[in-house]
């Protein structure tokens, strides 16, 4: 038996629901009824719509104008792109854009231009299938939108991409090709970042980004045609767009939807989008020669390292591609290389060698090095000068480097992966799928014959790996997904269309946490606060605890907190710094718990600002990280609009108030009353979750030192052990209080 305690607070959140069905049942009333939110109306503030300004007429005479939309061939086409004068904006085209014109050219897709024309006017949803080299992701958006002609119909060309910092580099590379300046005829949209403006006409987005654009336009009326690049790829939000696309292409005929995939599993998407037709491009390949470990390595990182050196010692110029699982570990390995490059030059006269880390949260200017030229040798006829790039699978289909000869694959990738049961999702480094090693392996040849170094065995390759990587949709937290579906008008989640459906309890796991934070009523209806959460570009709880935080005088704190629990650590702690950057972290240390600590440290950072103090320099001496601070102030500032356009209060207890900290522990829970495990014993370290009875410890990187009875927690890991992490001190009996908030917020107008 549980103590009382534990009992009392693991059967609230079904007192929660009692309570939601008796105030309602007891009053009668016509006005004490829930409200059931249509989600149809457009807000005219709302970021994610920028682009609804009305177009500016054109002030010039364009070639396009003598063009037929939708029945241009690609010779009038062509025959436009040769002009003198750019068809876009009327300024003479640049010597440039002639020379990238050339290079596009002789890309394989080109000589199939007309093809793909001809089936794009006789169908409405075509499939693609484009090997990686052949130019679909640059191209056929650009042959959309000379047959399309936006800037007649004033309706744009999306393009959607998986990953943030594709849709940022596709969107500069056809700018370039356009001849146009990047957020102007071409732009694209991120999370937290939109370069268009009223001028767009090709867009790229983030799949994600679509889906929110989605929310407030479900007819999505202000585009004439969608491309799904990278289908493949099967994140969560390309099948939910794929499935609203197809409920979708019933409704508005005139919607032309492309879905791109660089593998040939196209038989799966012709059949799901009622049989469409498919066209195939053959990639720009050369042989790529494969070799294997006689047997498994021990240390993956330590194998690869050791296999980039003996490129470099052995081998031809040619860059080189390492694939590695996360940003620690290729910042470590580059690190590495880089010093036992350094030795190499002086001990062997080895070439120079520039390594560059590539990764998602890096900084868009710090991704496009990896397009810089390799180092000269140091001397003419000397040895070769090569770059290395160590990048996660962001590498393998997203992102084409030219130069690359080498590949360097461990055959692992960081793979998310959730426990309906215990509501825990990790981030587990899981062997890769042979699709992914053939694409990774596809990145040696592009320019000339090149090698994929596999440190595994053949017979590991054969029969261990899986043929494909699961969707992500089969192995995630759906609870933001059921949100999203909810606002976007889907009633029937069962029987919701998706190409894989999930399991249904990870489905009914949503559901009851949607209902546990009041966004979802007991019929499974969106609650006004459900309404507003899901305008919030955050997990479910996140957003309640921001849109719950003015009820307890702290919002700008939890905006913050927020801010810094939607970046990558902040924290720095270097292997051969580790005891110093301790230090660090504790001047910045509550004996409250970890969510206060970052909080002090964002304070510290943001004093050390306004004082005018070289920031870069001031973190680095705090061992903190700047990349992720100025991303989290950025964040913050985003998010600070969206509650400022829904009339979110942004409030503070004095700092001098005895309350300050108290008032934010209490703010916590408002979303979080999930997250919440007491202690097993006095002199226990062992801590029990109060929802779901799992045993865990604290982890070792809090700042906690004094074992408190509750904690409310961030994030529950699995490594070695079960820990929760960004843990803060609590009261139990704040947990009443945080539900009585809630409800009173839920069903408030």
């Amino acid at each position: 038996m549980l103590p009382p305690s534990v009992q009392t607070v693991t059967a609230m959140a079904d007192i929660t629901k009692g309570t939601k069905r008796l105030s309602g049942e007891a009053e009668g009333s016509q006005d004490s009824k829930r409200v059931k939110t249509n989600g149809d109306k457009m807000d005219a503030k709302n970021p994610y719509l920028a682009h609804l300004e009305e177009k500016p007429e054109a002030d010039f005479e364009s070639l396009l104008d003598k063009l037929e939309r939708r029945n241009t061939t690609a010779k009038q086409a062509e025959a436009v792109e040769d002009s003198d004068i750019n068809p876009w904006t009327g300024q003479r085209h640049s010597e440039r854009y002639f020379k990238i014109l050339e290079a596009r050219r002789k890309l394989p897709v080109n000589k199939q231009r007309q093809e793909f024309l001809d089936l794009y006017h006789n169908n409405q949803i075509l499939v693609f299938v484009g090997e990686t080299g052949s130019g679909k992701t640059t191209q056929i958006p650009q042959y959309v939108l000379y047959d399309e002609l936006p800037h007649q119909t004033g309706k744009l060309i999306a393009c959607t991409q998986p990953r943030r910092v594709a849709a940022m580099s596709v969107a500069q590379r056809v700018a370039d090709e356009l001849d146009v300046k990047l957020g102007e005829e071409v732009g694209y949209s991120i999370r937290f970042e939109n370069k268009t403006s009223s001028k767009t006409l090709l867009k790229y987005m983030t799949d994600g980004q679509l889906l929110r654009e989605a929310m407030h336009d479900r007819d999505m009326s202000r585009y004439s045609c969608i491309i799904l690049d990278e289908a493949h790829e099967r994140t969560l939000a390309t099948d939910i767009l794929m499935a609203l696309l197809k409920q979708l292409s019933e409704r508005r005929k005139d919607l032309k939807i492309i879905v791109m995939s660089a593998t040939l599993d196209a038989q799966k998407f012709q059949s799901y989008f009622f049989n469409a037709p498919l066209l195939a491009v053959p990639g720009r390949t050369h042989p790529v020669e494969i070799f294997y470990t006689p047997e498994a390595e021990r240390d993956y990182v330590e194998a690869a390292i050791r296999t980039v050196l003996q490129i470099h010692a052995c081998e031809p110029e040619g860059d080189i591609l390492l694939f590695l699982t996360g940003e620690e570990e290729i910042e470590d390995a580059c690190r590495r290389i880089s010093l036992e490059v350094d030795e190499m030059i002086r001990e062997s006269d080895a070439g120079p060698m520039s390594v560059y880390p590539l990764y998602g949260t890096l900084p868009p200017h710090q991704q496009q090095r990896i397009f810089e030229k390799a180092p000269q040798p140091f001397r003419p006829g000397g040895r070769p000068g090569r770059k290395c790039i160590v990048a996660t699978n962001i590498a393998e289909t997203s992102l084409t480097i030219d130069g690359i000869v080498y590949v360097v694959d461990p055959g692992f990738s960081k793979q998310k992966i959730y426990n309906p049961r215990t509501r825990v999702e990790s981030l587990l480094v899981s062997p890769i799928s042979k699709a992914s090693a053939q694409q990774r392996a596809g990145r040696a040849g592009r320019t000339r014959p090149g090698k994929c170094f596999r440190l595994y065995t053949e017979e590991a390759f054969k029969k261990e790996l899986i043929e494909q990587t699961y969707p992500e949709i089969l192995r995630s937290n759906l609870s933001n997904t059921v949100l999203e579906l909810k606002k976007l008008g889907v009633e029937d989640l069962v029987h919701f269309d998706l190409m894989d459906p999930p399991a249904p309890e990870t489905m009914m796991r949503a559901l009851e946490e949607l209902n546990y934070l009041a966004c979802l009523d007991d019929d499974g209806e969106l609650t006004p606060l459900g309404n507003l959460a899901s305008e919030f570009p955050l997990d479910p709880a996140l957003a309640v605890m921001l849109i719950s935080s003015p009820e307890f005088y702290c919002s700008n704190e939890i905006l913050s907190i927020t801010s810094l629990l939607s970046v990558p650590q902040i924290w720095v702690r270097p292997a051969n710094a580790r005891k110093r950057a301790d230090e660090m972290k504790a001047q910045f240390a509550h004996p409250d718990g970890d969510h206060l600590t970052l909080l002090n440290a964002y304070h510290a950072y943001k004093g050390a600002e306004a004082r005018g103090e070289d920031m870069k320099k001031w973190c680095h001496e705090h061992f903190l990280s700047y990349r992720h601070l100025s991303s989290a102030d950025n964040v913050r500032a985003q998010l600070k609009k969206i509650m400022e356009t829904h009339g979110i209060e942004l409030v503070s207890t004095p700092f001098h108030d005895k309350n300050y900290y108290t008032n934010i522990r209490r703010a916590l829970l408002a979303g979080f009353f999930m997250q919440v495990a007491m202690r097993e014993s006095s002199n226990s370290k062992v801590y029990k979750t109060v929802k779901d009875e799992q045993l865990v410890l604290i982890h070792p990187s809090t700042t906690v030192t004094t074992p408190y009875e509750w904690v409310v927690y961030n994030e529950f890991v699995l490594t070695t052990k079960q820990y929760v992490r960004t843990v803060t001190n609590i009261r139990p009996e704040w947990l009443l209080v945080s539900f009585h908030y809630l409800l009173r917020i839920a069903y408030r107008e």
